[in-house]
């Protein structure tokens, strides 16, 4: 019984993630905010940028670079939106010397209310960023696919360096992944984290794996640049040896020895590492799935 009882938590871990309550509940006093914190720290990276840089160039010594994502997904005005924009120009400003080899990471509804705007401040942080560096664009629900993928297209085809996310489970990545390659943008590539019906989505298990195998390979044959962000060892070491050259992405805290190991066998390794005041929420969800993990 006892042995089943992190497997069992995990519905209820992962209710609390989305509760306005528990985290007002939990962090209203300077213990419990300290208590949650260091529960959270395995996978954050700090509440400041200085702490997020810090922890890229930790992570550099083992090999393992970094995607240094601000907290926050979808903003509510747009002075909200425009602040949001102001750091991660400041951030693109300092990454090239504070944490070489590191990208940005960013969800589009970060900076944007209704996707006013949204080219022109993705268009702003790209062109601050320093030579070598990329913003990574992240995926979001099926029914915002369309705008991002027109705005990383667009942004890209005027100079930015940018790249995408794809979502394996979603039908529409086999075209989108066409477009994308014929720009020149390179591909982060993910399962998909969204529930969505079965008429834009592959059910999660083995259909969702086997488009993952063939989008891989699709991306490879065509001679794109493409990160395999995935923890499924089993799908990870399936496709490695078939495509030198190609990148893993992973988590911050999520199975680390795993990520010097691949940096050791001369794998690139790059690590998705969000910091930022609004870490609460995420950390719960990184919880509830670390229970009963394989």
């Amino acid at each position: 019984m006892a042995a089943d009882m992190p497997i069992a938590i995990r519905p209820a871990l992962f209710s609390l993630a989305t509760s306005d309550w528990f985290e007002r509940a939990v962090r209203r006093t300077a213990r419990g905010d300290a208590l949650a914190y260091r529960l959270a720290s395995r996978y954050v990276a700090g509440r400041t940028a200085e702490d997020a840089f810090a922890t890229a160039r930790r992570l550099s010594e083992s090999g393992v670079l970094s995607s240094i994502d601000l907290f926050g997904e979808r903003v509510t005005d747009a002075a909200g939106a425009d602040r949001v924009t102001d750091a991660y120009v400041s951030l693109a400003g300092r990454v090239g010397e504070a944490a070489p080899g590191s990208f940005l990471s960013v969800d589009l509804s970060h900076l944007a209310i209704d996707d006013v705007g949204l080219r022109a401040r993705l268009e702003r942080i790209a062109g601050a960023l320093p030579p070598g560096v990329l913003v990574q664009v992240g995926a979001e629900e099926a029914a915002r696919a369309d705008r991002i993928l027109e705005t990383v297209l667009a942004v890209a085809r005027g100079g930015g360096r940018v790249a995408a996310t794809l979502q394996a489970n979603l039908r529409r990545s086999v075209s989108d992944a066409s477009v994308l390659v014929d720009a020149g943008v390179p591909i982060r590539l993910v399962k998909g984290a969204y529930v969505e019906s079965r008429a834009v989505a592959h059910a999660w298990g083995d259909p969702t794996d086997l488009a993952f195998v063939e989008l891989a390979h699709a991306l490879h044959r065509a001679g794109a640049t493409v990160w395999l962000a995935t923890h499924d060892p089993v799908l990870r070491e399936a496709l490695l040896p078939a495509m030198p050259g190609v990148g893993v992405e992973m988590l911050l805290g999520v199975r680390p020895e795993d990520q010097v190991a691949l940096a050791a066998r001369g794998i690139p390794v790059r690590v998705y590492m969000p910091f930022g005041p609004d870490w609460f929420r995420y950390a719960m969800r990184r919880l509830a799935e670390s229970r009963g993990a394989a």
